[in-house]
């Protein structure tokens, strides 16, 4: 089987809502429904992520993240963090978990270099997401952070599928005419939907998202965006392309990805999107290093 094959039918298995996904995810899954209750209360949610301790670790550390302590306070228990962060951002460190779970913990290195590859560009667009959402869109900076964490859903279930269909890791050949030929066929459906899309959208219905993340998903699969950003899709296809780590499974050619920030530069208020990224630096790599962990 090659990967056009490959791919082919794991769409279909898509459409059929036939994904499969480990027990941990389902585990964590519950995480996510116990903590979405409307009367889940602080002391609850602190018991149940204590369950978890990779969990409960990340929630600390975001917590103690320059984007989330300003007064240098540094909290060490649970409870703190989630007072500190609120129900949204733990729910969007909940989806980070199941982001990781999703693809598994192949014992292959290949495809172990490009899981946490792809974490690392995650949680790169998640934190930039927040800083843009924050300074420059005025959005919910903690709804930025989710779609920013689980955008590359489809590329996580994809790579907890490679050890199965090895040619999943064969780079595109992007001259081939069957590939293109394949490519227009996919893209002539009636709403112009891609492998990544069919499959990440499959994945999403199992996550129970939402909305207005799906929403800037779908910006995102399209890639269409405005200039300054103004929506959630905006702002996500924006720190996507400002992330310094690549999606291992990004297709675009170098010239196409090698686009320096300042040919994207544009005025906010007083000021520009470079000089936020200037000052929010610090923000930025300390948060995406919480939500590696």
């Amino acid at each position: 089987m090659n990967k056009s094959e490959a791919l082919d039918l794991l769409v279909e298995q898509a459409l059929r809502d036939d994904l499969i996904f480990s027990a941990s995810v389902a585990t964590s899954l519950r995480v996510q429904e116990a903590i979405d209750v409307a009367d889940c209360s602080l002391d609850t949610a602190a018991k149940i992520i204590m369950n978890e301790p990779l969990l409960a670790a990340k929630v600390v550390a975001v917590a103690n993240s320059a984007a989330y302590n300003r007064g240098s306070n540094s909290v060490t228990n649970v409870r703190s963090a989630i007072a500190r962060l609120g129900f949204n951002t733990l729910r969007a460190l909940v989806a980070s978990l199941v982001m990781r779970q999703i693809a598994g913990a192949s014992k292959h290195p290949v495809i172990r270099a490009k899981i946490n590859q792809l974490w690392e560009h995650s949680a790169q667009v998640a934190a930039l997401a927040q800083v843009l959402a924050r300074r420059v869109t005025k959005l919910n900076p903690d709804t930025a952070m989710f779609a920013g964490i689980v955008h590359e859903v489809g590329g996580f279930y994809l790579l907890s599928r490679a050890e199965e269909f090895p040619c999943l890791l064969e780079p595109d050949d992007l001259s081939g005419a069957e590939d293109d030929q394949n490519f227009d066929e996919l893209s002539e459906t009636p709403q112009k939907e891609t492998q990544e899309a069919i499959i990440g959208r499959a994945v999403l219905k199992n996550l129970n998202l939402p909305s207005e993340v799906n929403d800037a998903l779908e910006a995102l699969w399209y890639g269409l965006r405005a200039m300054p950003p103004e929506t959630l899709g905006d702002t996500l296809l924006l720190a996507n392309e400002l992330a310094r780590t690549l999606s291992p499974l990004d297709t675009r050619t170098d010239s196409e990805t090698n686009r320096c920030e300042s040919e994207i530069d544009f005025v906010v208020g007083e000021g520009s999107l470079l000089s936020i990224l200037e000052e929010s630096e610090d923000e930025v790599i300390t948060l995406s290093a919480a939500l590696i962990i």
